[in-house]
């Protein structure tokens, strides 16, 4: 199911095209080669929007893969900031400290190979933006984790929330894993809507982003 038409989407992306920078078009290429799930320029855009909106100097990911959704993080915060990067693959941190080196935005990067989840609640502090993009039936983990580690102010911010279009319910599973996810999403996106500490919007670019502002 497409959540937006695509000829509106298609539209969206003609306007980023000052974003067209040599390292930027090197991951999005290389996204498309290899078939990795990567946010996308018009989701990129839009985190950095929303991580800017909210003065972040200290944001962690919870799944990097090799830096796309970093690249946009990297711009926001600047160089003084924090950008903490999580991928179980080695490969993918020498990957993305490449990319990310030769964009220009290594300074904020603290990369940790190793499962997502259990390295942020070994990292110490406060975040102004926790995002969320690992396994999806992992969601309802992550945000219990990330839920009291965002500063009042701050945000959290999760992509794939409506999972192409199978949480209405018309979509369905291809297979036992992907019913599993699905379920895992329901309960993620229904946790954040009854949480009162938090106001949250799915915003519905490419794949639906939940946007969760801490205000308590």
């Amino acid at each position: 199911m497409d959540i937006v038409n695509p000829k509106i989407e298609e539209y969206m992306r003609g306007l980023l095209s000052r974003y067209d920078e040599p390292v930027l078009l090197e991951m999005e290429a290389e996204g498309e080669q290899r078939g990795f799930p990567i946010i996308g320029r018009l989701v990129g855009v839009t985190v950095e929007l929303l991580a800017r909106s909210v003065g972040a100097r200290r944001v962690f990911e919870l799944g990097s893969g090799y830096g796309y959704s970093a690249y946009w993080f990297c711009r926001a915060v600047g160089p003084r900031g924090e950008v903490h990067c999580t991928d179980g693959d080695p490969e993918n941190e020498k990957k993305g400290l490449d990319y990310l080196g030769r964009a220009g935005l290594a300074e904020p990067i603290r990369w940790h190979v190793g499962e997502a989840v259990a390295t942020l609640e070994s990292t110490d502090g406060e975040f102004d933006v926790i995002y969320d993009d690992i396994d999806k039936v992992g969601y309802p983990d992550a945000w219990r984790a990330a839920r009291e580690r965002i500063r009042v102010g701050g945000l959290y911010l999760c992509d794939n929330v409506l999972w192409s279009g199978r949480v209405t319910g018309e979509e369905l599973p291809a297979d036992e894993r992907q019913d599993w996810s699905t379920q895992a999403i329901l309960e993620h996106n229904r946790l954040i809507a009854e949480d009162e500490r938090y106001v949250s919007a799915i915003i519905p670019t490419r794949d639906g982003v939940m946007a969760a502002l801490r205000v308590s």
